[in-house]
């Protein structure tokens, strides 16, 4: 048994606890755990290469760089392993810009070009890949080009349908152009947030069901499976609450077709959505890609018990990956075109180069780096307001164990098979547990 804390002035530190038991304290509160009952298998853990990320990376002494990359990507770090990247701009960027900023309509993507990415876009991503060869890459628009938008601007409108066949392509021409740059990227997703063009104050477009709909099943699908690419679609990329309308586009058969799953963001709903969606489609997967704190927050640095118990419900309604929004931003909260001000799962003070990381980094050392790809979720119960928990059972046969305690302390009874565990939860504590 082994076993690792973050509470107070500890940060995913090894700790000594009890083994395994014949018999019951009794008393605590018992946290069951049932290895018979198997739910869906864990793609991994990650963050987002956002335009500012990269910036921010490429800022950085070569050394420096190359330690930070091996801390979130190497196998002695926290073995991230899904990365998000953005097909143009994000609000997280220095500038708005497409892959093809053509000031008149250019249907045949004659004026397209990745060349703003190969400054430092894809290095970083290189290097992250020398960090961890098996990188799972997904890659989101945030606008399309603004002449294929009422408005034609990157800032809000909405997609017309006349250029769809067009984007089509811009996707194709894509992934084949990272792909010869040395980066595949295995999923896509149409939209970032399909149901908000944000008041027209960032790259964003409004995406009607039945327009997403149509691209998947009639251009984007055909046009992938044309070029041979083993990229995968994934619906939405926008809240739980927006579930109604993952239900109906998944009833199409055209979409049921090319549709791998449903990319989900926790902005709005809860995260009992994915199951519900899983219920009626259990073949389609869902994945978590896109959430983290606000510079201002309070807990900002100290949130870890907040966002490992918000990832064990997560993972609980059948998510197949956590992925936290940037990777790294600056102290304050940028580089951004965007009006919100996010904190990285690292924050790089532009001045001084000190590194700090926030409690949602430390919230994922207790998944990352004990969680393999391939993992089971496998069924755990406690009735116990404050705690949360979620367990597992990797490819080797070891199993995980990983509680979150929002409360004050409180004493709890691990139960395995025939076995019981006394464990001592601190005020605001992570614990994560691996055996076997």
């Amino acid at each position: 048994m082994r076993a690792w804390m973050t509470a107070e002035d500890a940060r995913f530190k090894e700790i000594a606890v009890p083994d395994w038991q014949s018999s019951s304290t009794g008393g605590a509160v018992a946290i069951e755990i049932d290895a018979s009952r198997q739910f869906q298998s864990i793609l991994g853990f990650g963050g987002a290469f956002t335009d500012a990320s990269c910036y921010l990376l490429n800022r950085m002494k070569p050394a420096a760089r190359s330690r930070l990359l091996g801390e979130l990507f190497g196998p002695e770090g926290l073995r991230l392993s899904v990365g998000r990247t953005c097909i143009g701009s994000s609000d997280y960027s220095c500038s708005a810009y497409s892959f093809d900023d053509s000031s008149s309509p250019d249907p045949g993507l004659k004026d397209f070009s990745i060349e703003h990415d190969r400054a430092y876009i894809l290095p970083a991503l290189r290097e992250a890949l020398g960090m961890n060869r098996d990188l799972f890459f997904f890659s989101t628009p945030w606008s399309p080009p603004g002449w294929m938008k009422t408005g034609g601007s990157l800032l809000g409108g909405s997609m017309k349908k006349e250029y769809l066949q067009s984007y089509a392509q811009y996707f194709v021409k894509f992934l084949e152009a990272y792909k010869a740059e040395g980066v595949h990227v295995s999923a896509v997703t149409c939209q970032n947030e399909v149901d908000t063009d944000q008041d027209g104050r960032m790259p964003a477009c409004l995406w009607g069901q039945e327009y997403e709909i149509a691209f998947i099943k009639e251009f984007l699908g055909p046009a992938l499976r044309e070029a041979s690419l083993d990229t995968k679609i994934w619906l939405l990329d926008h809240n739980y609450d927006l579930w109604g309308r993952v239900m109906d586009e998944l009833s199409d058969p055209g979409v049921f077709e090319f549709v791998d799953g449903v990319a989900w963001h926790a902005y709005g709903g809860n995260p009992d959505a994915m199951t519900r969606v899983h219920n009626v489609f259990p073949a389609k997967s869902a994945y978590w890609t896109e959430g983290g704190p606000f510079i201002t927050d309070a807990d900002y640095l100290t949130g870890w018990a907040k966002w490992s118990g918000e990832y064990a419900v997560i993972l609980k309604n059948w998510a197949r990956c956590i992925v936290a929004w940037n990777l790294i931003l600056d102290e304050k909260g940028g580089p951004s075109i965007s009006p919100f001000k996010c904190g990285g799962l690292v924050t790089l003070d532009s001045k001084t180069q000190e590194l700090v990381r926030s409690g949602q980094y430390w919230a994922f050392a207790h998944y990352a780096k004990t969680v393999r790809r391939g993992a089971r979720v496998i069924a755990s119960h406690v009735d116990c307001p404050g705690i949360e928990h979620v367990a597992f059972v990797n490819p080797d046969g070891s199993y995980v164990l990983v509680l979150s305690n929002s409360g004050d302390e409180r004493n709890v009874e691990c139960r395995f098979e025939t076995r019981f565990l006394p464990l001592e939860l601190p005020r605001n504590s992570a614990v994560t547990l691996q055996w076997g």
